[in-house]
């Protein structure tokens, strides 16, 4: 009997150990954390930074966003730019914006809010693919924000052939992930454009080289959200212009939601 049981516990501990199956168990997590985030309202800043062909900053622009439950899903009110408050006369104008949203999704009728939940939650399905998209290695062990987890490496297998159209993204990305061991949660990512990406018709394609940094934070000890990611990529516009940028986003201020959000200026 003691020695069925240590064949069982060595054997679960062999699974848990298997990549594969720690990144199958993450993606249902993810999906979960997903749907809590909208459980949540917070703020969003947003840095754009175009560079000039010798390295160095061109152009900024910076946004900082409220996110709102408005009609029972997220809004993005603006209401700072470049880390500057905005004028009345812009506050008056995000607040009418608001307004105007606020009144569409009401009148919203049922079927259009299944249309779009439905829109919503196949927006990520493509990501019950990734199993299957990568040959995964354990790379190792870390320590991130203060939580042990596992370190995966992730190459596009060749042998992938992509049901979904948005699966083929995955084909074109190698990644790394840390999964947090004890809730198989991804704390944080970083994927690199091995071949480029277009979107939207193609009129926005990223060039190899691109890079994505993603982290996350533990909320309400219940939850991990989005804290922060960086973005830089070599892109082409509507098939013209050509631009190189870095995207910067940060999330704070997370606030379990917990009724109807009116801003009144």
């Amino acid at each position: 009997m003691g020695r069925l049981v240590l064949i069982l516990v060595a054997s679960i501990s062999l699974r848990a150990q298997d990549p594969v199956e720690i990144i199958r168990r993450s993606v249902d997590r993810d999906f979960n954390s997903f749907e809590r985030l909208r459980n949540y309202t917070y703020q969003q800043r947003e840095e754009n930074r175009e560079i000039d062909p010798a390295g160095k900053v061109k152009k900024t622009a910076i946004e900082t966003r409220e996110i709102l439950i408005l009609g029972g899903r997220p809004y993005g009110r603006v209401i700072a730019r470049d880390d500057k408050p905005l004028s009345e006369k812009d506050v008056r104008k995000e607040q009418e914006k608001m307004d105007r949203a606020q009144a569409e999704r009401e009148s919203e009728s049922a079927a259009d809010k299944a249309k779009r939940e439905k829109a919503r939650a196949e927006g990520r399905k493509y990501l019950e693919e990734l199993p299957d998209a990568y040959l995964f290695r354990l790379a190792g062990e870390e320590t991130v924000s203060g939580k042990p987890a596992w370190v995966i490496e992730a190459d596009p297998n060749p042998e992938f052939r992509p049901k979904d159209v948005r699966s083929r993204i995955l084909t074109k990305v190698r990644g790394k992930v840390w999964i947090e061991k004890s809730e198989y949660q991804w704390v944080k990512a970083e994927a690199e454009v091995l071949d480029t990406l277009s979107f939207g018709m193609a009129l926005l394609r990223l060039a190899p080289g691109g890079s994505l940094k993603f982290e996350q934070t533990r909320v309400n000890d219940e939850v991990w959200l989005p804290a922060h990611m960086t973005i830089r990529a070599d892109a082409r516009v509507a098939y013209v212009k050509k631009v190189r940028a870095e995207i910067e986003i940060s999330y704070r201020d997370y606030k379990k939601f917990q009724a109807e959000s009116r801003i009144v200026p």
